[in-house]
């Protein structure tokens, strides 16, 4: 876990940060229900880059990962259906979402899309910072995770496509949504392959800034 003392990047005031009570007011749009879920999720999921870590992927079995967890295998396979499913999905989907809604009608998608990316980086690197180390590392370094990433990507698009669309005053289906989402989806996930090659020494938050600018202004000369 990142120690909560770490200085803010330039890139998090260039992103914009989330206003006073907002991290108390998402918590509290989840319900009793949807918490207990996410701590088990959370749980089996720090069981596993325990394991991990101390055996590597292809070592570590969904029965361990169920026994460190204390919860049965069956629980495991409920929560995440294959082991893979573990280190690729997270549970604040739906978080980001509301967050999205939340922005300002009149604000353009991709300054919307900025602000909540950033603000998603910022708390995972001060609550989840080693999580985050983890997941990133092993989607650049394991084949089955590779193969298995742009189906998780593709689920968080079809997600995302749903609240663009909502403020566009557009079809989920158009065209147009669809690879807007998926182009911004897709960068991301090459700035985090690249953040793990380089051994996560850059900032994450700098890193984030960058793809977004790309996006908007696309490929800067040398």
């Amino acid at each position: 876990m990142a120690a909560t003392s770490r200085p803010r990047s330039p890139a998090a005031d260039r992103g914009g940060s989330l206003a006073p009570g907002a991290e108390s007011r998402v918590q509290s749009q989840l319900s009793l229900r949807e918490r207990k879920k996410i701590k088990t999720r959370a749980g089996i999921r720090r069981a596993t880059y325990r394991l991990i870590a101390a055996h590597g992927y292809e070592a570590t079995t969904v029965e361990q990962i169920a026994q460190e967890a204390e919860v049965s295998p069956s629980t495991v396979f409920r929560y995440f259906p294959a082991k893979e499913d573990i280190v690729l999905t997270d549970e604040f989907d739906q978080v980001l979402l509301r967050e999205l809604r939340a922005r300002p009608a009149e604000e353009a998608p991709l300054d919307s899309l900025r602000y909540v990316i950033t603000e998603a980086a910022r708390i995972a690197l001060l609550h989840a910072r080693e999580e985050t180390v983890q997941r990133t590392r092993l989607i650049a370094q394991v084949p089955a995770l590779r193969a298995r990433v742009m189906e998780s990507v593709a689920r968080t698009g079809r997600l995302l496509c749903g609240v663009l669309a909502e403020r566009a005053g557009r079809v989920e289906a158009d065209l147009e949504v669809r690879v807007f989402a998926m182009a911004v989806l897709g960068a991301l996930h090459e700035a985090s392959v690249y953040w793990a090659e380089r051994d996560h020494e850059d900032d994450l938050l700098d890193l984030v800034a960058r793809t977004m600018t790309v996006l908007s202004s696309g490929l800067p000369p040398t």
